[in-house]
């Protein structure tokens, strides 16, 4: 059973579409197992995305991460990492295919409704990031 992790962003939570993205994740057979909904910190949002710390947008998106609260969410099922990047759709709601997270409930490039963990490798670093208490031992280690 593979894990996976989803943050539905500010912008989705603003817009009251929550348990509507996570209705879809259910729909197509993906079982959430944690969730919780967080505000993050500027620190908190500058930690998880720091594999971008270089990249031009990177300030943006902290402070775009830290304008709501987020809905963070574990999911698991047969490939999930792969499903749920299917469910969301392209980072560019514009290329999203129709019926997509992103096609639906998007605004833009920046402001695209969810994250998804693109590896199964990345996907245990994320969900330790957020749920430690799901992690095999409940530390910070890296197992």
């Amino acid at each position: 059973m593979e894990k996976t992790l989803s943050i539905i962003k500010p912008d989705a939570v603003k817009k009251n579409v929550v348990g509507k993205i996570l209705s879809r994740f259910e729909d197509a057979g993906l079982r959430i197992a944690g969730t919780k909904m967080l505000s993050l910190s500027a620190e908190q949002a500058g930690e998880f995305y720091a594999i971008h710390k270089e990249r031009p947008f990177f300030k943006d998106l902290v402070a775009f991460m830290t304008s709501g609260p987020v809905v963070v969410s574990v999911l698991e099922g047969n490939d999930a990492v792969a499903l749920n990047r299917k469910l969301m759709g392209a980072t560019n709601p514009k290329e999203a295919a129709p019926g997509t997270i992103r096609a639906d409930f998007a605004e833009s490039i920046d402001a695209n409704a969810v994250h998804g963990s693109d590896s199964a490798e990345n996907a245990a670093i994320e969900i330790k990031f957020f749920f430690p208490e799901l992690s095999k031992c409940g530390c910070s280690c890296s197992h």
